[in-house]
């Protein structure tokens, strides 16, 4: 069961970070740059190139720290079919290097439409009797606005291929309240939606008590963390708003169980971005990375202890 695939990486390196592998060209050192403009011209191609040669450090610099990473798409979706190619190789390089991938994908519709998503993120396609797949990461991020019919297309998707999925719930951005925070009934938006999210995965917890349905909750309002960690017993938890967007670790702290338990934090500029602070231009952004990858672990394990 993929959660708690993701649970025991955890464990194992008693780290509940996962690093954002979100690079936009300006992102990337100019040493990178300046190599793959000269071999491939300024332009898509060399972009492309630098931000895998990018990807590629970053990753084998994490590899032993963080037990997961986590792409968002859009930052690939920009440079047409060869970021998407791009994108395809650096999730098989993360699972290669033994790291538990998450696509933040952010997808939400219904029927067929989801299932072709589906097939494009966790199954593969269908053609001629035989399946092909291409992203293929362990879990991806879906928004459940639409109902019930946007989350389980995903999700009996993911449990055929023993994977999972993170579906929004309460998001970091500032205006998450206009409509997140709205009282419907008894209950406000965002409860309303991990509340379906737990119903629609039930009975699909592993070892550890969690769902295969897990929730995006950001770590910039702590206080529903805490109320929504007690609400969701079973659901576990991706917290991104670390870092740069505000949230402490001791605002994140209020995601995890009694043990330690349930709920991964995502970094993303943090660590992406790290070598910016060294005034080395960048010749050093691998260091730069995992020292701040080590950094985020440490800082968490002051509020955080995982049995």
């Amino acid at each position: 069961m993929s959660m708690d695939v993701l649970q025991d990486k955890i464990r194992a390196m008693k780290n509940p970070t996962v690093a954002g592998l979100d690079a936009r060209i300006d992102y990337v050192p100019e040493h990178i740059r300046r190599a793959a403009f000269e071999q491939y011209g300024v332009g898509l191609e060399g972009a492309v190139e630098a931000i895998w040669q990018f990807n590629v450090g970053l990753i084998d610099a994490l590899c032993d720290i963080v037990p997961s990473v986590k792409p968002q798409t859009a930052y690939y979706e920009n440079m047409g079919w060869r970021g998407m190619e791009m994108l395809e190789r650096t999730i098989q390089y993360a699972k290669s290097k033994g790291l538990y991938v998450i696509a933040d994908i952010k997808r939400g519709d219904i029927g067929t439409t989801a299932a072709a998503y589906s097939e494009g993120w966790l199954t593969g396609a269908k053609i001629e009797g035989q399946v092909f797949k291409s992203f293929d990461p362990d879990c991806i991020t879906i928004s459940g606005y639409m109902g019930s019919d946007s989350i389980r297309p995903f999700l009996e998707a993911a449990m055929s291929e023993d994977k999972c999925i993170f579906v929004l719930v309460k998001t970091s951005n500032p205006g998450s309240g206009e409509l997140q925070d709205i009282v419907a009934g008894d209950r406000q938006v965002y409860e309303v939606v991990g509340d379906l999210n737990e119903r629609v995965a039930a009975g699909t917890e592993g070892k550890y008590g969690y769902n295969m349905a897990g929730a995006v909750v950001g770590a910039t309002y702590p206080s529903d963390i805490r109320a929504l960690r007690k609400r969701l017993e079973k659901t576990f938890f991706l917290v991104p708003g670390y870092g740069a967007q505000g949230g402490t670790a001791e605002d994140v702290k209020y995601a995890f169980d009694k043990y330690g338990h349930g709920a991964i934090v995502n970094s993303s500029r943090g660590i992406m971005c790290a070598w910016k602070k060294t005034g080395k231009n960048g010749l050093d952004f691998a260091e730069a990375a995992r020292d701040a990858a080590i950094a985020m672990r440490e800082d968490i394990q002051q509020f955080v202890t995982i049995v």
